[in-house]
């Protein structure tokens, strides 16, 4: 039996990042995915905004391509914002698995493909944890600290059967198109995102570019009932119906066609730790519910649970305590605010309250509107709208956003 100071269970951006961080520490580590190679689960969008490539050193490979311009989409009306120069990138989400796993490897660390998590067995300064794979069968290893890495499934955190927090669920699919070079020009500098009951009830679709001559485009909903639309189509009928009413592309081809199901826990309600476990990434709801971006935070709680893990190894700690309340402190305003703007605008809102809130969007600057998609800064908005609109202005966008007077 391999005895580890840490194992990590699931091998997402989170998770790999996490690994990579312990293994240039110099613990002994080991990464563990349940799939043979990153190709199989390769479901995220990835944008992200130009600053995350340095934060947390990606190279260029890993980088499906650059954007400068953000475009919102409703039924009625589209809106666009453009820079000079980059804003963000759209990541190749399989290589980025990959080069993390990589880095594990490169700075002493192992990493299993193909192990499925099926158990733990907690011991009083160790854990056994035991996976399967199709060559090997059953295999044990021993680890100080285990991490939970695994996405929605929360398979380590919790035991099977142990009672979990309420959930939103939200279902994405999305379509890697390669297209003419024409048809792609139009879409390559840009992130535009569509809004609305016409391109998708209960939720949002979106067309990102990659590298040449391809785009992702995607939809995503949450299962839950809207107040006002009744009858909702499949998913893949809105992804189409942006490919042929609004790229209207000459001619594609569908290369890839990849999905999942979110679990978010209302009101962060998350298990964060359990004796000497660990949880991380999506484990922990760390996704902005109102705009479905999280690699970039997911990758944010692995660098601060690895200074706690450093902690409880270097016996400074008892537990990973401090680990929730530094989360939270990052995290939890925001995500609440998002959460009920996320729940508002999907489900509650009329197509003509869609509408009118990217109206009112559009006397916002490109900086600005980066502020609200990616640093999620609402409550600087209403100070903004005071000015350039008038206090019946703010009024409105209380109405719509459901800011409170201070």
């Amino acid at each position: 039996m391999k005895n580890f100071d840490v194992v990590v269970v699931g091998a997402g951006p989170a998770g790999g990042h996490c690994a990579r961080l312990l293994a240039k520490a110099g613990r002994k580590v080991l990464l563990v995915e349940r799939y043979t190679n990153f190709s199989v689960n390769s479901f995220s969008s990835a944008g992200t905004p130009i600053e995350t490539l340095a934060k947390f050193d990606l190279p260029d490979e890993v980088i499906g391509s650059y954007w400068r311009g953000i475009k919102i989409v409703t039924t009625n009306l589209n809106e666009t914002w453009d820079a000079p120069k980059s804003l963000g990138a759209v990541l190749d989400f399989t290589k980025l698995r990959e080069f993390l796993a990589n880095e594990v490897k490169a700075n002493g660390g192992e990493v299993w493909l193909g192990y499925l998590y099926l158990k733990k067995e907690e011991l009083t300064e160790q854990t056994i944890l035991v996976f399967k794979s199709k060559k090997e069968g059953e295999i044990k290893v021993t680890a100080k600290v285990v991490v939970d890495a695994t996405g929605p499934a929360r398979a380590v955190i919790y035991n099977k059967g142990e009672t979990q927090p309420l959930f939103h669920s939200g279902t994405g699919i999305e379509y890697l198109l390669e297209v003419e070079p024409e048809d792609y020009e139009r879409h390559c500098d840009r992130l535009t995102f569509f809004l609305g009951h016409k391109w998708m009830p209960k939720g949002y679709s979106w067309i990102f570019p990659m590298e040449k001559y391809k785009l992702k485009v995607g939809a995503g909903l949450l299962n839950s009932k809207h107040q006002l639309v009744k009858k909702l189509e499949p998913i893949k009928y809105y992804i189409e119906l942006i490919i042929k009413d609004y790229i209207q592309p000459k001619s594609y081809k569908i290369l890839e066609i990849h999905g999942a199901t979110l679990k978010y826990s209302q009101g962060l309600q998350d298990k964060y730790y359990s004796k000497n476990i660990i949880a991380i990434g999506d484990a922990v709801s760390t996704v902005n519910f109102l705009g479905g971006e999280g690699i970039r935070h997911g990758m944010v709680s692995a660098e601060v649970a690895v200074k706690y893990i450093d902690k409880y190894l270097n016996n400074q700690a008892a537990n990973f305590q401090d680990y929730q309340k530094e989360m939270y402190k990052i995290f939890y305003k925001k995500w609440i605010i998002s959460e009920k703007l996320g729940i508002k605008k999907y489900l509650l809102d009329s197509d003509s309250i869609v509408d009118r809130s990217i109206t009112y969007l559009k006397f916002l600057n490109i900086n600005e509107i980066m502020d609200l998609l990616f640093n999620y800064k609402f409550e600087k908005f209403s100070k903004i709208f005071v000015v350039r609109l008038g206090l019946k202005t703010l009024e409105f966008f209380r109405k719509i956003f459901g800011f409170k007077k201070s």
